[in-house]
């Protein structure tokens, strides 16, 4: 397989503000006069990748279809109000909006949806012992090396890269002289960015996301009100009529045109179409001709992190501290304050966890989820447990249609496995998050969703 020149995430949000650019082009320039009526596309998902596509398309008066097997739109963003009287919002989904997303940053200024800071600064309980933010650090050992690490990541070729992927992340940790009380760190704080231990992370995707974000890895930025909002504005953009929630997709045949049957048993024809659903959805379809050899083994191959998020409704914000958030080395793993700028006596903190800790809890009931958050926190905030009101749960790892929260590239995938899935077929374009520079974020698939549009819009 050819390998593809690898880019930067920033070169990478360079074309995607390009393609906005073209966009906007007045309905009347030569793309839209060659596709606005000749051309009809169905996009599957709606999803941030399938609205992002969608939109992209409606701005040049193309004929779509937008087919969605949920009731509703938005995907795995996913805006949850835990309490109604308070009109306090958490995210059960996709969270942040980074200093660097120039895509959702952009659309969010064009709708009228406020974003707000969200950084935290990070609190610490490890064996035991319970550190307050900015009281804490890495070792003055490994500091210097990973940040020579992160420098010369810059400095890497092609041939460097590729060799770089064929480890995972904890290996090259260790390799460059990283151990004991660093690498658990490590462990704790990288594995709530990809999803998964970073045993089973590519160090390649672990050390350019590093390299190439910012200060606090994205973690920069809220949508007032709710991610959905967001979701719900590109909807309007499309059109309610164009938009079918409660159409999951069977069966798909490609001849000379594009004919897709529902479950339900309604059928769509048209000339195109983009796939904006993730791989485990995809393998759900039938498809005729059936996907190549090369897809579907990378479908079959790729992984989604398995992720819970807890979010626990306090009484009072017994942590103060609005940007608060606490890593630790016990089973709640992660939690961060998701009603940061809503203002209310009242407050959430979620927890948030990874792999068989997420499978763990997920498990368990709110009385068991209680319990152990008290066993964590109350040794250092007494008033902890008796303060929770109500909990909210979701676990996307049995999630029908994704199967997982997002994407996730172990060892020797980036050069094989996501070029084969982002490769067309026939006459359909792919998009969604796992085909980005960097997966787990909503940036990630406006832009993917964007760029199979600009496929179509340049036929």
């Amino acid at each position: 397989m050819d390998k593809p020149q690898q880019t930067s995430r920033r070169d990478f949000l360079r074309q995607s503000a390009l393609l906005a650019g073209a966009a906007a082009i007045s309905t009347r320039s030569l793309g839209s006069i060659y596709i606005g009526k000749q051309t009809r596309v169905i996009v599957i998902g709606a999803g941030f990748a399938g609205l992002a596509a969608a939109y992209t398309l409606k701005q040049r008066n193309v004929d779509l279809t937008v087919l969605e097997s949920r009731n509703r739109v938005g995907g795995r963003v996913f805006s949850h109000t835990i309490d109604p009287r308070e009109n306090l919002v958490v995210e059960l989904g996709a969270e942040w909006v980074g200093n660097s997303h120039q895509r959702v940053r952009t659309l969010c200024d064009q709708f009228g949806i406020p974003l707000l800071n969200n950084q935290f600064d990070t609190h610490l309980i490890y064996q035991n012992q319970y550190t307050k933010a900015n009281a804490w650090d890495f070792s003055d050992n490994w500091k210097p090396k990973m940040k020579a690490l992160l420098e010369g990541y810059k400095k890497l070729d092609e041939r460097q890269k590729t060799e770089l992927d064929s480890i995972d992340w904890w290996r090259y940790l260790v390799n460059n002289g990283c151990d004991g009380k660093d690498l658990v760190l490590r462990e704790l704080l990288d594995s709530t960015d990809f999803g998964e231990s970073i045993r089973h992370v590519s160090a390649l995707v672990a050390l350019s996301t590093f390299a190439e974000s910012s200060e606090k890895n994205e973690m920069d930025l809220k949508m007032q009100g709710g991610n959905s909002r967001l979701a719900k504005k590109l909807a309007e953009g499309i059109g309610a009529d164009n938009i079918l929630t409660g159409h999951a997709v069977a069966r798909i045949e490609q001849k000379g045109s594009v004919k897709v049957t529902c479950g339900n048993g309604r059928v769509f024809e048209a000339d195109k179409l983009i796939c904006a659903i993730p791989t485990f959805a995809i393998k759900n379809i039938q498809w005729e001709p059936g996907l190549p050899a090369e897809k579907m083994q990378a479908i079959n191959e790729l992984q989604y992190a398995r992720i819970n998020k807890n979010a626990i409704l306090f009484k009072k914000r017994f942590w103060k501290d609005e940007s608060f958030d606490l890593i630790t080395d016990q089973t709640p793993h992660y939690f961060y304050h998701a009603t940061k700028n809503q203002p209310s006596e009242k407050g959430v903190l979620i927890s948030y966890t990874i792999g068989e800790k997420a499978e763990l809890i997920s498990a368990q009931n709110d009385a068991w989820r209680k319990e152990m958050l008290g066993q964590t926190l109350n040794p250092y905030f007494p008033k902890a447990k008796k303060l929770i009101e109500s909990q909210a749960n979701y676990y996307w790892g049995t999630d029908k249609i994704s199967q997982g929260a997002y994407a996730m590239y172990g060892p020797n995938q980036w050069h094989t496995t996501r070029p084969a899935l982002q490769k067309p077929f026939l006459h359909t374009s792919f998009a969604g998050e796992h085909l980005a520079d960097w997966q787990g974020f909503m940036e990630g698939a406006v832009v993917t969703g964007e760029m199979a549009a600009a496929e179509i819009i340049a036929v």
